[in-house]
């Protein structure tokens, strides 16, 4: 039988990571043996049967697994220790790992080992970059043009990522890794819900366009774009609201400016909001939206959650968002043009929702959950027949 010693962030960490754990192993649980590496801290529950909690310096026993996943913020530094485990197989959420980096080296006063590993990835650019830095020249850009990655992945048996785009990518830099592109899981809510009842409790009234955002709230998640958009679409009559799901730091500077473009009534934040309530929440929204330039080769999970209540989702079309079928997800050039295309897109669901073939969209945006494979059942099939078949 299969078994793994699984560690990432768990509930109640408030990472997508952590609710892709809890997702995801009683699935896996039921499939394999499964030991879970409690984060340091932690202070939660993971009541999930065939599964034992173990602690954060476990390493793993003979014939196990490691299934290490590593993201590109801080809540995943303690697992690096569990790069120097043997049989090590990476699920890589992020593509861009410099963050990560920087946070296990310079954010800790380690600035030789930042550069040993920056030029174990780049050679002399990377020897170049390590120097500017030091100099205090650094630019936003440049984690995503240095992702970074060749310092974790070093010595891996296996990687898991999940887009087409982030495997190729890997397989560019490790040709010899076994890396299996596995569908992004998340809870199936079913299309029971009932989203008018959902709608009501946000205080969207018959006949109004809900546009929805998901996740932690950031500069990089296109959000100026969306309310000059929202702002135009006002304009032009359309009766549209926008609704924050998320937290973050530039909240208030949201709020500020969508007051000062005129929509301030027409936009809402629920705040961080419990598992229980979230998964169901983008049932009440005519269109999710996630827009996010530069990107750090995520695949959205957000994406992801409103399929599964089958409501369509607008995306910036670049690398790996360009996966996504048609069907159910529009997609906007990122950059200066962003704006006029997401406000027809708007414009074109204002119209379907007055026409009746809004029904139609939110059928093909289920369908497009169920035919990706995105239950979590599907998921952990798949992890544990790719894990059974590897050389170790």
């Amino acid at each position: 039988m299969l078994r793994l010693l699984w560690g990432s962030p768990l509930p109640p960490i408030r990472s997508g990571v952590s609710d892709y754990a809890a997702e995801l192993l009683p699935s896996l649980a039921r499939l394999a043996g499964v030991r879970v590496l409690e984060p340091p801290g932690w202070n939660g529950e993971l009541a999930v049967p065939g599964i034992t909690l173990v602690p954060e310096d476990t390493r793993p026993a003979s014939g196990e697994v490691a299934l290490i996943h590593l993201g590109n913020n801080p809540y995943h530094l303690w697992l690096l220790d569990h790069l120097e485990d043997a049989r090590r197989v990476l699920v890589l959420h992020d593509l861009v790992l410099h963050h990560l980096l920087v946070e296990a080296t310079l954010a800790r006063g380690d600035d030789d080992g930042y550069r040993r590993r920056i030029v174990e990835a780049y050679g002399e650019a990377g020897a170049a970059l390590a120097d500017g830095r030091k100099m205090g020249f650094t630019a936003a850009r440049d984690p995503f043009l240095f992702p970074a990655r060749v310092p974790f992945v070093n010595g891996a048996t296996a990687v898991v990522v999940h887009s087409a785009w982030a495997r190729r990518h890997v397989l560019g830099e490790f040709p010899e890794m076994p890396v299996l592109h596995l569908a992004m899981p998340a809870y199936d809510p079913g299309t029971a819900i009932d989203r008018m009842k959902i709608r009501r409790s946000l205080g969207v009234t018959n006949g109004e366009l809900l546009v929805m955002h998901l996740g932690f709230l950031t500069p990089a998640k296109g959000l100026e774009t969306i309310l000059e958009a929202l702002s135009v679409a006002t304009r032009m009559g359309v009766a549209i609201r926008l609704v924050l799901v998320g937290e973050g730091q530039a909240l208030e500077g949201i709020q500020d400016a969508a007051k000062r473009l005129g929509i301030g009534d027409r936009v809402s934040a629920t705040g961080w909001t419990p598992y229980e309530t979230f998964v169901s929440l983008p049932a009440a929204a005519d269109l999710g939206i996630v827009l996010r330039s530069p990107s750090a080769g995520e695949t959205s999970a957000a994406v992801v959650r409103f399929l599964a209540c089958g409501t369509p989702v607008v995306v910036g079309g670049l690398n790996q968002f360009l996966e996504w079928p048609s069907s159910a997800v529009a997609r906007i050039t990122p950059g200066p043009s962003g704006t006029a295309e997401l406000v027809r897109v708007f414009l074109k669901a204002s119209e379907e929702l007055r026409s009746g073939a809004a029904a139609r969209r939110r059928k093909a945006a289920r369908t497009a959950y169920v035919a990706g494979e995105h239950r979590p059942s599907d998921v952990a099939q798949k992890l544990a027949a790719f894990l059974g078949e590897l050389d170790l």
